[in-house]
């Protein structure tokens, strides 16, 4: 198969501009290929997010993950979690667990586009060229979403627009 096809856009760089808050990780760095544990054959494993600049008016946070360059119409959605609470600045390795046991109490997580729960690591097809896994986290200005685990990534993420206070982003690559 031919997946030769044009580069999608920084998916938040369509979006309604917002502030901009600091998001690094321990585990990770924005253009760098992504370390095998943080990929599906890696063993899908979270990696160190922290945030920082969050703005006055923060009720919640939400985090996600996805990869623009999924030969889909719609892009590959591997981790969607919300409702963690405004005064967290971090989730450690690991937190993403299908369980949820990791991620602090009222948190939320959203299937990712395999149809679990918790986060699914890089994978994009053998052969294809390196993809974009853009990590983001969003304060919104309620303490809650509202929406229950079985809405959708997409869902979640269009709900959380309207709440948006500021965003950050940091985006690996990865390979086969």
């Amino acid at each position: 198969m031919d997946l030769d096809r044009p580069i999608a856009p920084e998916p938040y760089g369509l979006l309604p501009t917002v502030p901009a808050l600091t998001l690094r990780s321990d585990d990770l760095e924005d253009g760098v290929p992504m370390p095998g544990p943080f990929t599906a054959e890696g063993g899908s494993t979270s990696p160190e997010l922290h945030w920082s600049a969050v703005p006055p008016g923060t009720q919640s946070v939400m985090i996600s993950c996805f990869d623009p360059d999924a030969p889909t119409p719609a892009g590959y959605w591997h981790w969607t979690v919300w409702d963690l609470p405004a005064d967290i600045g971090s989730l450690p390795t690991g937190a993403g667990t299908p369980s949820g046991n990791r991620l602090p109490a009222g948190a939320r997580q959203a299937r990712h586009d395999g149809g679990e729960h918790g986060y699914l690591g890089a994978a994009p097809p053998p052969g294809d060229r390196a993809h974009r896994y853009v990590f983001a986290v969003h304060a919104l200005d309620t303490p809650s979403l509202g929406l229950t685990e079985e809405t959708t990534p997409t869902s979640v993420a269009f709900t959380a627009l309207f709440h948006t206070l500021a965003r950050g982003t940091l985006t690996p690559t990865f390979q086969h």
